[in-house]
């Protein structure tokens, strides 16, 4: 398999700053191509969250070229992935708190990664940037790991309630809080058609699955060009219905 891919990312309408970090990087192996796909949102509300979602982006980036070459090559290979990108996000927090530390700083990113190995996926996900499966139908393939989402789980308060709730942004972890960290990791099957999107919540929140599926239903004339578009189309639309932070998305249709 191989990947059409775009991605666009947006400072939004008020913010002075882009605290948002993508990373779309391919490479071909002998038995095909291999994707790494991320987004990552930089604390608001923290000091310096540019740094920390740079951080995490470059992190993913060295593990891509230096770590999964070999793990591609092993016996144990999805036991082995799942450990190591666990062990990539866990050396990226310590170096965050180390930093924070020593500059007296809180500094905090989420981060939604999607790995793509010939016809499986993997996605590493702290906080409550998104990744969607896009076919016939339009998946959210991760969970908000926010106060707000645990609330509507529990029975506490509806979706429809979640969505103006006053606390919709606090998180109940993301990467750079806290020394100790409970990386999600996902798997699944992937097939040629389908369209992976990733995004900070800057941008789902002003967005329907209706209009995702109208924009992104996999399409076989789709080209990277037509795809830039298509983010730029989707990110241009939240911001007229005046969002106030930065929007990130990545888009990889798999061919």
């Amino acid at each position: 398999m191989a990947f059409i891919h775009a991605y666009h990312t947006d400072v939004g309408i008020k913010k002075k700053t882009n605290q948002d970090a993508v990373l779309v990087k391919t490479a071909k192996t002998p038995n095909g191509y291999v994707g790494m796909f991320v987004v990552c949102d930089g604390m608001g509300g923290l000091d310096q969250g540019e740094l920390a979602s740079a951080t995490v982006v470059r992190g993913l980036s060295d593990w891509f070229e230096i770590v999964l070459p070999d793990l591609l090559h092993s016996n144990r290979q999805e036991e082995d992935i799942r450990d190591a990108l666990k062990a990539c996000i866990n050396e990226q927090n310590a170096k965050i708190l180390d930093y924070g530390d020593e500059t007296n700083t809180k500094v905090g990113t989420t981060v939604t990664a999607l790995l793509i190995i010939h016809s499986r996926y993997y996605i590493v996900h702290i906080g409550d940037s998104r990744a969607y499966q896009i076919g016939e139908r339009v998946t959210r393939l991760t969970k908000d790991q926010t106060l707000v989402e645990r609330e509507v789980e529990r029975g506490n308060i509806t979706p429809e309630q979640a969505q103006k709730d006053p606390r919709r942004n606090v998180l109940l972890q993301c990467v750079g809080a806290t020394r100790e960290l409970d990386v999600v990791i996902l798997t699944g099957e992937t097939e040629a058609g389908t369209v992976f999107l990733l995004c900070t919540d800057g941008f789902y929140h002003k967005i329907t699955d209706e209009e995702l599926l109208m924009e992104l239903r996999p399409n076989p004339f789709l080209n990277e060009k037509q795809l830039k578009y298509k983010a730029i189309k989707l990110i241009d639309a939240v911001k007229e219905r005046k969002e106030v932070d930065n929007i990130s998305i990545v888009l990889a249709h798999v061919v």
